[in-house]
């Protein structure tokens, strides 16, 4: 059964167009409603938003659609999306929701859904949601209408759990740190537990207004991280994206860390320490080769899953992984947390430092990545990846990068794109196997 709402990460478009119309996201809200209404208890569902604008209109058309069949609902406001995925699981909720389209514009917004365990919904669930969605929904009797109710500490017990993940015999007494929060769900919870841990707090991007969430800040765009640490003359830089379930780290230098560096340092420290479980971590398809040189180099496994943060965590759960993310900066550090969690992996990165007594561009290099380069194709429709002619250069340009380099190549699960991506130790030939695979693909698709 195809997927006509859902993605890889929830329902996502741009707002008051379809699919993210307020019409829909009461009939989201109805049929998830629905959907998770088993057992005889009062059943609840539990919210959280980031600062979008249109993060009200959506909220308000979720609760009318939840109430409406029957659940009573907890409204967050703002806060991360790990923080609705934790609060889902340790308040009994039936469902969580938080309304997000994550590091995209602030036009844009997006649906994500927890089940009860603080886990993303399997496919299974999602397209039961999506039939019902296309059905007429039965409504709860008028005597069993749900409730709404806003819960004002909910970001008091996020903060809590979030310094719980902290190594107890230390504290961030000495360090001076930038925190970005991209306008985004973590302006008041990551600056909170930085300084309560001892921090020395240089907060950037905590100023949202509706319009500026990922606007030149947060993690796609670390800049204003970067600039900020030279500045400022701070010992580390954490940039975040608007809903904080990803996080890119800056170094005294100015340099940027990415994902790929983040889980090399995690992965290698929990080894030592004897508490890295299913013998390695999981990341995608995307990670450089460089990362998984070094793994195995210290003795470390690598497996990897289809792009998309789900993914990894489903293999995490498969086989008993506790590390796991993406090049991006999807950090899952499964002891923590049941999702992408950019504090608490921030978090984890500055115990490293702390416990090193070193500066962060000695702590966080732990490799040399290898050349990569990705490059997008925009095609008009059908499939190009199943034409002979883009098949033998596919088949060519992997017997060149044979046992020295890798080759992606896969369609986008959200725009009409291919994406073309190679790695390998020499960068010129990178280079030249990209532009050709990309100059047959336009030639095919036009």
């Amino acid at each position: 059964m195809s997927r006509q709402y859902f993605g890889t990460d929830g329902i996502r478009g741009r707002t008051n167009q379809w699919p993210m119309t307020a019409d829909l996201a009461m009939k989201v809200g109805m049929a998830a409603g629905r959907h998770f209404l088993r057992g005889n208890h009062r059943h609840r569902v539990v919210i959280g938003k980031d600062t979008r604008l249109s993060g009200y209109m959506v909220e308000n058309a979720l609760v009318a659609g939840f109430t409406a069949v029957g659940m009573d609902v907890v409204q967050f406001g703002p806060i991360p999306t790990p923080a609705v995925a934790l609060l889902a699981h340790s308040m009994r909720a039936d469902l969580g929701v938080m309304i997000s389209a994550s590091h995209n514009p602030y036009f844009d917004n997006g649906i994500k859904l927890f089940g009860p365990d603080g886990y993303k919904l399997s496919d299974e669930d999602e397209l039961k949601i999506e039939a019902l969605l296309d059905q007429d929904i039965p409504l709860a009797a008028s005597k069993d209408i749900g409730r709404a109710r806003r819960v004002e500490d909910a970001r008091g017990r996020y903060i809590h759990a979030v310094k719980s993940s902290f190594p107890a015999d230390l504290r961030l007494d000495g360090l001076r740190i930038v925190i970005d929060c991209a306008n985004g769900a973590a302006y008041q919870v990551a600056p909170s537990a930085l300084w309560e841990l001892g921090a020395e707090v240089i907060v950037v991007g905590v100023t949202p207004n509706g319009t500026n969430i990922n606007d030149g800040c947060g993690s796609t765009a670390p800049l204003l991280c970067q600039e900020t640490v030279i500045s400022s003359g701070a010992d580390i830089g954490i940039a975040l994206d608007g809903d904080a379930d990803r996080l890119i780290v800056v170094d005294e230098k100015g340099n940027i860390v990415d994902g790929d560096q983040i889980m090399a340092l995690i992965a290698a420290n929990w080894a030592r320490e004897g508490t890295l479980r299913g013998g390695g971590l999981v990341a995608t398809v995307m990670s450089n080769l460089g990362l998984e040189r070094f793994l195995s180099g210290q003795g470390i496994g690598l497996e990897r899953t289809k792009v998309g943060d789900r993914y990894v965590l489903e293999r995490m759960r498969e086989g008993g992984f506790n590390v796991g993310g993406e090049q991006s900066g999807h950090m899952i550090l499964s002891d923590h947390a049941t999702t992408g969690d950019g504090t608490i992996a921030a978090l984890q990165v500055l115990a490293a430092l702390v416990r090193s007594g070193k500066p962060a561009s000695e702590v966080l290099h732990q490799f040399d990545p290898v050349p990569q380069l990705l490059k997008n194709v925009r095609f008009a429709g059908g499939k190009p990846l199943d034409h002979d002619e883009v098949k033998r250069v596919i088949a060519q340009a992997e017997a060149e990068l044979a046992g020295s380099g890798r080759l992606v190549i896969r369609p986008s699960g959200t725009e009409p794109v291919i994406r073309v991506m190679a790695e390998g130790d020499r960068e010129e030939q990178v280079r030249d196997v990209v532009e050709r695979i990309c100059a047959v693909v336009e030639k095919v698709a036009a």
